[in-house]
């Protein structure tokens, strides 16, 4: 097995109270899944998650506090996320309206924007998004 120095970070939203809340989700078992922007990944250069694929998520000091692994990754319109994956992303969204509002605040925040360049992104229903499922295999904190 590669050691957690060799693995890829694994970074929830942007370091400070947000990526604090999310990662306490992850380690209390109460996230087992996110949404990434397809266009974030495009603009990065970055290469989507794949099945199987481990990672070292980060906390807010970029230190790394557990190996997720990928159990799903799958390319989809904002439209068609559903509520089961809107439910397990543990950040108390009842319904898929609030788990988008809530995402789209964040998608269209200024250092999000910020990345993709473009001051005034915004999404829409055919914004193709990311949406993965993982589960925690080793706690490091």
């Amino acid at each position: 097995m590669a050691s957690i120095d060799d693995l890829p970070p694994y970074q929830f939203a942007f370091p400070g109270p947000l990526r604090d809340q999310l990662v306490a989700a992850v380690l209390s078992g109460a996230k087992s899944s996110t949404t990434g922007l397809l266009p974030v990944y495009e603009a990065d250069g970055e290469p989507l998650p794949e099945v199987g694929q481990r990672a070292a998520m980060v906390d807010s000091q970029e230190r790394p506090v557990a190996v997720l692994e990928m159990t799903e990754v799958r390319v989809v319109r904002l439209a068609d996320v559903d509520l089961q994956h809107a439910l397990d992303e543990g950040e108390g969204f009842a319904s898929v309206a609030e788990w988008r509002a809530g995402h789209e605040e964040f998608w269209h925040s200024a250092p999000l924007r910020e990345i993709l360049g473009d001051p005034h992104y915004t999404v829409d229903d055919d914004t193709l998004v990311v949406a993965e499922r993982f589960r925690v295999v080793e706690r490091l904190a």
